[in-house]
């Protein structure tokens, strides 16, 4: 069987070997082989670039009704760029007439045209186009408001009608929980612009989809390579069509692109097309969007090994913790108020990530955290549960005189803290209340827990700071957990300004820091004494001398 070192060398080595593979691979998503051939001016099996002929183009952008189209029937023209630029950025707004068909949750399609200047799109045979929908299906975001004023109600009796407001919505739910019809504002195109030549023979797959080929004489060009950057598409840009609304407006943004990251563009959407096959929301994977679309590729590139790194810990900080509690037979020096408090707050950031609809990134690792909290909740009290049928019956452990010791401790320190923590909760929950809109009453109750847990939760590291500074002593405390937590918190400082998250909990990643630093700071005030024997009756002096005897 594995020793722990042994198997946490293990975890590493595949950790080691994913990264180089990722780092691999992705170098084989951005770079292409070129043609050989074409080095020595010759044609044979090369793909040359037809934009290398500088034709001149126009750019047109339809809407329609229909998923494929013919003719220029029963199409309206939105936008027109003569004398098009492939290398001039651009961004303009016009406003879109929505057919009944698209107002009655029907769907529109833009079709985007770029063709030679002067001739229309169905008469010229070097012309490429590309389909994008300009409308989504998603569940619309619940109107938030008052909850004692309301929008539109009075001050007097607001607090009754606000009542009957709130049933007539419970019994609408049903409704308002089906996808309706969303309006996409904006439409980012992309023309890869480089004179890059393939080699025939071997063209990325992710690219060959969007290349049109010609025969020119005894030479084989692709046509301009029309990219919709389906990245760009953010839940924040949707807005819900109503079937009053005749015109939308539409942001047309244009932008050249090199070949490496298209083909990364590429990759990137066809995952979070995956994504979206195996369940995840709209809401889910904008988060990944966002993380590609408003982050700067070198940083992007960063935060890959910061990910990775962080996944790296997360795993052993997990482990360890699991395996100091799993062996933890005393709470001699451990706060139970602290662990209660841990396991509470975590529950209930919990809760709130998932009433705020928080990506999944966020969001299974705290409920992952939330179990294991709960589990240490019960090992702290050494609580047992009998089942007599389907009721369970709880019986709590008793502690010896030096637990006792440490739980008198541990209720001064909470004591004191409670002269100065209830209040500050009671005072924000109503702050909130009078000046903050929310859903509902569930989600301003919530939102009132959990910044009572990020504004003041460092508070409730008191009682185990208080219990170190009365004990002299920091041994009792899982370090190896700690630390990879600690690496984490670091980590997660960085996360904190690329994932979308609610600021409380943004605020709370620099929090863990500071409660960190306190503790690195008891352990070199009250270093480790190597030969005193733990609650497991063995020495630091006694394993070294066993594992040199070994040796």
């Amino acid at each position: 069987m594995l020793s722990r070192s042994s198997f946490t060398s293990l975890v590493v080595g595949v950790f080691a070997v994913y990264v180089a593979h990722t780092c691999w691979v992705m170098y084989g998503i951005v770079y292409t082989r070129p043609c050989p051939a074409a080095a020595d001016g010759g044609a044979g099996g090369c793909v040359w670039p037809y934009l290398a002929r500088r034709p001149k183009l126009q750019l047109s952008v339809y809407t329609t009704t229909r998923s494929s189209i013919g003719a220029e029937s029963n199409i309206d023209l939105v936008l027109n760029v003569e004398d098009f630029d492939i290398e001039t950025k651009f961004e303009r707004t016009v406003n879109v007439s929505v057919p009944k068909k698209t107002r009655n949750n029907g769907t529109l399609y833009a079709y985007i045209f770029l063709h030679h200047a002067g001739i229309l799109p169905w008469h010229d045979g070097k012309q490429v186009h590309i389909v994008s929908p300009l409308t989504t299906y998603m569940i619309p975001k619940p109107e938030e408001i008052n909850l004692l004023t309301g929008e539109s109600a009075t001050q007097v009796g607001c607090i009754f009608i606000l009542f009957l407001k709130q049933i007539e919505a419970e019994k609408q739910s049903n409704a308002l929980d089906e996808p309706v019809s969303h309006w996409r504002s904006r439409l980012t195109l992309n023309v890869m612009v480089e004179d890059f030549v393939f080699d025939g023979s071997s063209l990325p797959a992710d690219v060959h989809r969007y290349m049109k080929m010609v025969q020119l004489g005894k030479t084989v060009h692709y046509l301009p390579i029309l990219f919709i950057d389906q990245l760009s598409n953010r839940v924040k840009d949707l807005m819900v069509i109503n079937r009053s609304t005749t015109e939308l407006p539409l942001t047309v943004s244009y932008d050249k692109i090199s070949l490496g990251k298209l083909r990364f563009w590429i990759h990137m959407q066809d995952a979070v097309y995956s994504l979206q096959q195996f369940g995840f929301s709209e809401k889910d994977t904008d988060e990944v969007k966002g993380i590609f679309v408003d982050t700067n590729l070198y940083f992007l590139a960063l935060t890959f090994f910061v990910a990775a790194f962080h996944l790296l810990f997360d795993f052993l900080a997990f482990k360890n913790d699991i395996s100091f509690w799993k062996k933890k037979r005393s709470m001699i020096g451990m706060s139970t108020k602290a662990v209660l408090w841990r396991c509470f707050s975590t529950v209930v950031i919990f809760l709130f990530l998932l009433d705020e609809q928080t990506s999944l990134l966020v969001l299974i690792p705290a409920g992952i955290g939330a179990v294991i909290e709960l589990w240490k909740v019960k090992k702290a009290l050494k609580m047992t549960i009998k089942w007599q049928g389907l009721r369970p019956k709880f019986q709590f452990g008793t502690y010896n005189d030096s637990e006792k010791k440490t739980e008198e401790y541990d209720a001064q320190a909470m004591k004191y803290l409670s002269y100065l923590l209830y209040p500050l909760c009671i005072g924000g929950a109503g702050y909130s209340l009078l000046n903050v809109k929310y859903k509902s009453w569930y989600s301003w109750l919530i939102n009132s827990f959990v910044n009572g847990v990020y504004a003041f939760g460092f508070l409730f590291m008191l009682p185990q700071l208080f219990v170190n500074y009365k004990m002299k002593s920091v041994a009792h405390l899982p370090w190896k957990a700690f630390t990879y937590k600690a690496f984490n918190t670091f980590i997660d400082d960085i996360f904190a300004f690329i994932i979308t998250m609610p600021t409380s909990h943004r605020l709370a990643c620099f929090r863990d820091d500071v409660v960190f630093l306190v503790y690195l700071y008891q352990r070199w005030l009250y270093p480790v004494d190597k030969s005193r024997v733990n609650e497991y009756g063995e020495s630091y002096e006694e394993k070294s001398k066993k594992k040199a005897h070994r040796e």
